[in-house]
């Protein structure tokens, strides 16, 4: 197998393992097999290059392979695309090198371009102390990404890298590209898919891994940086990181108080790991000899503590001291992992020394190493080998990371409603007006008697709530409040929805000890959040309560479900639109306001650049400190590899100081936020004309994609929908998106935009748009992202989905003429705000990404509509769903950012 591109390293570097892909295939398939394999191949990109529809000579070549065939096909490109991408991340990560370290000299890119562009503020480490950016990892898999293959995935990257510097030296490029087979070998013979569906057990460990392979260090590292780029700047807490997973609730009723239980425990246990492990480290070099150097005397006292009599280290007091605070340490983690069903890693100190009280004391212990070395002339020691472990040990503690809780605000109701009617207070609480429930939950609240009756039987629902609350509670006494930070409420409308959870908390002794979050979803809830928050900080216990919190309060805002409730540009005005008006709330009320962003890794899932996105924010809406969900496969993409975390990282800190200074801060026109509007308003319209009004676009939606096969797939351990129904408002924004991206036609990503230009055209505003796309970073950024989307977009495969599948062919017909009426609508509106009709003009990278790629798309799209119609018509053989299964997984690989 080759590929079209030649003449330069990259397109060699493809060119080599698509070599090495084929040689497998025919040695493990056999020689049929591989020329099919071959043929279809040619098919592919002959026509793409050709720019003419493969899909018809496609099929006729496909009707020829049996069952085990297709899955070797489906196979062969999957993996293909997996390692296009490798290629992609190495060789772009390689250009960035080479841009930073150019013969002219370093050129600043990410946290130091946006230093050295602030570097006349004389606020600016006090800037960077305050910066807090969080990503929040969640479990919300599209692609099927075990731990084997990104183990193989890691070690084919190192190989490349090798291989880039023995290009000319024939044998040793001979070795390292035998090395390559291997791996790819490897790859041939591992299960894409799991036997079985992940459990959040399984999601908990598999987020886990990220920490020892990447985060550990590149957290440490950055705030090293960042610290010598802004002398004075105190980086400890720059980044820190967060998590869904084990405590989110919300649809999910595999997540209960004993899986919270573990997630903590496991999560700590990591921690703990990574230190015990730092101060073993340290144990080991620090062989210093007081007969040698000047020990400070603190050193000494620490050493004498430390119960190591050894007479070998006798005159080695960092080694004796360090052997005692590992001692304590592990005897800490002792008493916090035990209580919740953990041990503490490692096998036991041998001399065991009481624990201590907290993390911090064993910080303190550490400075007196550093202190102690620095002293003595091996400051170089400190900064290299101490240095590190006492940042990790303070940026992670015992916690590892903020678990966040998240429940749906009508669980929270009908919680709260048992409660008060066993108690005696109101029978009838979800019937109450939102006055009266308020009046209703700070009466509770100020009352000192509990709520709770002792040994009165509630629900199971009720049960299971009270018992998570109870477990938060239990794990605050144990670990520390950071381990369970905020409890985030779903489907956020109304000041109730945040009381009833100030109840629980309170009820299950949480006051004042986490932030409430209401999480404001659909576009009524986002235009309602002003209302609700504004209402909220006018009372007077409640504020109370924020007081407690450092009077900031966070907001989350969603995405995902505001786009498929009312399409991409009324969800980005609205965010756009709800982000600035609850700052001036705030404002008035002299509270800070954090918002947490949703996102997903697509553009119909809030998905996009992300300096950019950050710095789309209205004004004044970052103020130092950022949250943001990172979510499916795009964790992978992040994560998996130090440079990639260490970049995706970098961007995110960057972008957050550039937006908290202020830095390009305009206010929108009145004019032109009503021209916004007046479109925004358009496109929803055209939006839910055909999602939500045609009463057969469910039919045709669950016909025309794989929706249902994909809530098959064993990738997550939340179910696709919320309830049993088939409505659209009840299934999740990430199947919804990635069944879109399967059959082409991304709707969620633009559709309705097409209306809303043109609604501006026909008003005579197109100049103002242009303007905008010139001057406004928010527009700007609506755009490119649409745009990316759209060229991904493919309506001759959709066409092939909606022939094939869709069982209403009159109603597949109307929908899929909606369908191309817009796309065409938008690309010639776009073309005219942006000037140019190629979609990717402003993106190279990705451009050459879909030239790379697309045409080995084009027959696994070919198979999936013949496996699925098969499926459809009866034939539920276990090759048959395997090969969907490959299929959805090798689309979403090679379109990437897919769910």
């Amino acid at each position: 197998m080759t590929t079209a591109n030649s003449g330069d390293p990259l397109g060699d570097d493809i060119r080599l393992l698509g070599r090495i892909v084929g040689d497998v295939v025919r040695e493990q398939a056999g020689e049929a097999t591989f020329r099919l394999v071959e043929d279809v191949r040619r098919c592919a990109v002959e026509a793409r290059r050709a720019g003419t529809d493969p899909l018809g000579e496609l099929t006729t070549l496909l009707e020829t392979a049996d069952l085990e065939q297709a899955l070797h096909l489906i196979r062969a490109f999957g993996w293909l695309s997996l390692l296009v991408n490798t290629v992609e991340d190495v060789h772009l990560e390689r250009r960035r090198l080479e841009h930073v370290e150019s013969d002219s000299g370093p050129r600043p890119s990410g946290i130091a371009a946006a230093v050295t562009a602030l570097a006349g503020r004389s606020d600016l480490p006090e800037l960077v102390s305050h910066l807090r950016v969080t990503p929040v990892l969640t479990a919300h898999p599209t692609e099927v990404r075990r731990q084997s293959v990104l183990e193989v995935i890691e070690r084919i990257a190192e190989l490349l890298g090798e291989h880039d510097q023995v290009r000319d030296r024939p044998r040793a490029r001979g070795r390292v590209e035998d090395a390559l087979r291997v791996e790819v070998l490897i790859l041939w013979q591992t299960a894409v898919l799991r036997l079985s569906k992940l459990r959040v057990v399984d999601e908990i460990r598999e987020a886990l891994r990220y920490y020892p392979s990447t985060l550990f260090d590149t957290v440490v590292e950055l705030g090293s940086e960042v610290e010598r780029l802004v002398p004075g700047a105190d980086t400890t807490r720059l980044v820190t990181m967060g998590s869904w997973i084990g405590g989110d609730r919300d649809g999910n009723p595999f997540v209960t108080a004993d899986v919270l239980r573990t997630a903590v425990a496991e999560q700590a246990r990591t921690a703990v790991a990574r230190h015990l492990d730092g101060l073993a480290a340290l144990a080991r070099r620090l062989s210093m000899s007081a007969r040698l150097v000047g020990v400070d005397a603190a050193v000494v006292t620490l050493a004498e503590a430390s119960g190591d009599d050894s007479p070998f280290r006798v005159d080695e007091p960092y080694r004796r001291a360090l052997r005692g605070m590992h001692a304590r340490l592990h005897a800490l983690a002792e008493g916090v992992l035990r209580p919740l069903g953990s041990t503490a890693p490692g096998p036991p100190p041998a001399v065991p020394r009481p624990p201590y009280p907290t993390i911090d004391e064993c910080l303190v212990d550490l400075a007196v190493v550093e202190r102690s070395l620095r002293a003595h002339g091996a400051g170089e020691v400190a900064t290299t080998l101490v240095e590190p472990v006492r940042r990790a040990m303070a940026t992670f503690g015992v916690h590892l990371c903020g678990l966040d809780l998240r429940q749906n605000s009508g669980v929270h109701e009908r919680t709260v409603a048992e409660l008060l009617t066993a108690a005696g207070l109101c029978g009838d609480y979800p019937e109450q007006a939102e006055d009266d429930r308020v009046a209703l939950l700070l009466a509770a609240l100020d009352d000192p008697r509990p709520l709770r009756i002792p040994r009165h039987e509630y629900s199971a629902e009720t049960t299971s709530e009270l018992a998570v609350f109870d477990t938060a509670a239990e794990v605050h006494r144990i670990v520390g409040p950071q381990a369970i930070p905020h409890v985030v409420i779903s489907a956020a409308g109304s000041v109730s929805d945040v009381l009833e959870v100030m109840v629980l908390a309170t009820e299950s002794g949480l006051a004042d000890a986490v932030d409430i979050v209401p999480l404001f979803e659909t576009i009524t809830d986002l235009e309602r959040a002003p209302d609700v928050v504004e209402r909220l900080l006018a009372l007077p216990r409640y504020r109370r309560w924020l007081a407690s919190r450092g009077m900031t309060q966070e907001v989350m805002i969603g995405y995902s479900d505001s786009n498929k409730d009312g399409g991409y540009l009324r969800s980005r005005w609205s965010l756009q639109r709800t982000q600035a008006t609850l700052v001036d709330v705030a404002a008035r009320h002299r509270v800070r306001i954090r918002f947490f962003h949703g996102r997903g890794g697509t553009v119909g899932r809030g998905g996009g650049p992300a300096h950019e996105a950050i710095l789309a924010q209205p004004a004044g809406s970052v103020q130092g400190a950022i949250r943001i969900t990172e979510q499916g496969e795009m964790v992978a993409a992040k994560y998996s590899r130090p440079v990639t975390a260490h970049r995706n990282l970098d961007t995110l800190v960057a972008a957050t100081l550039t937006a908290s200074a202020g830095a390009g801060d305009a206010v929108l026109p009145p004019d032109d936020a009503e021209l916004l509007e007046t479109m925004a308003a358009a496109a929803m319209r055209r939006y839910r004309s055909l999602v939500f009004d045609d009463p057969a676009f469910v039919g045709v939606f669950r016909s025309l994609t794989p929706v249902g096969e994909i809530a098959r797939l064993n990738v997550g351990s939340r179910p696709a929908s919320r309830t049993a129904s088939d409505r659209i408002e009840d299934l999740r924004a990430i199947p919804w998106v990635f069944a879109w991206s399967q059959c082409r036609v991304s709707l969620p990503g633009w559709f309705g935009l097409g209306t809303a230009l043109a609604t501006a055209a026909e008003a005579g505003r197109t100049g103002d748009l242009v303007r905008l796309h010139r001057d406004d970073v928010f527009w700007r950024t609506v755009l490119s992202n649409a745009a990316m989307v759209l060229a991904k977009v493919d309506l001759g495969i959709a066409g092939l989905y909606a022939e094939r599948l869709v069982t209403d062919q009159v109603a597949g017909e109307r929908v899929m003429t909606s369908i191309a009426e817009e796309h065409r609508l938008t690309l010639a509106h776009l073309a005219a705000v942006t000037g140019t009709g190629d979609l990717l003009a402003d993106n190279p990278v990705l451009a050459r990404s879909i030239r790379n790629r697309f045409a080995y798309l084009d027959p696994l799209h070919v198979l999936q509509v013949e496996l699925l119609g098969r499926y459809r018509s009866g034939d539920e053989g276990e090759m048959v769903q395997r090969g969907i299964h490959l299929t959805l997984n090798a689309i979403a690989t090679g379109l990437r950012n897919s769910g």
